[in-house]
């Protein structure tokens, strides 16, 4: 039982990570031969806000699994309409658009899923071993 815990407890955070990680690298389009250095430097940062923001989510879920875990769930569910919306835009395309969120949103619903289970069982794991022992009344 252990290593379920274990693993609950990591795969939301691997995954965060992951998830971060893969949202950052759409930044890099900032970088195009043309603009000046420092023009290009700042517009990185500026597309790297989202994962400025998730980091900041990540580091609150780290410590408190419940609150971060409804923030990611909800993360991913507000944005999922707007990622939508952005792409059949640009594609046209009812399927390309559902894949684009299912790759970019999706994750952190899981992660959010995750966290609050992780939270779920660790409290129930630590109410089971405050219980009393004996339950007879003096």
């Amino acid at each position: 039982m252990k290593t379920i815990e274990q693993i609950l407890y990591w795969l939301p955070r691997m995954l965060c990570i992951a998830a971060i990680l893969f949202v950052s690298y759409f930044s890099l389009d900032a970088f195009e031969p043309g603009p000046p250095l420092w023009q290009q430097i700042m517009d990185f940062l500026i597309h790297n806000i989202p994962s400025y923001i998730l980091i900041l989510a990540l580091i609150l879920a780290w410590k408190k699994e419940l609150v971060g875990g409804i923030i990611f769930t909800l993360f991913g569910i507000i944005t999922s309409p707007l990622v939508y919306s952005q792409n059949i835009h640009r594609n046209h395309s009812v399927k390309d658009s559902l894949n684009i969120v299912l790759l970019i949103t999706f994750p952190f619903i899981i992660v959010g899923i995750l966290f609050i289970a992780s939270h779920l069982i660790r409290k129930r794991k630590n109410q089971a071993i405050n219980l009393p022992v004996d339950n007879r009344e003096v």
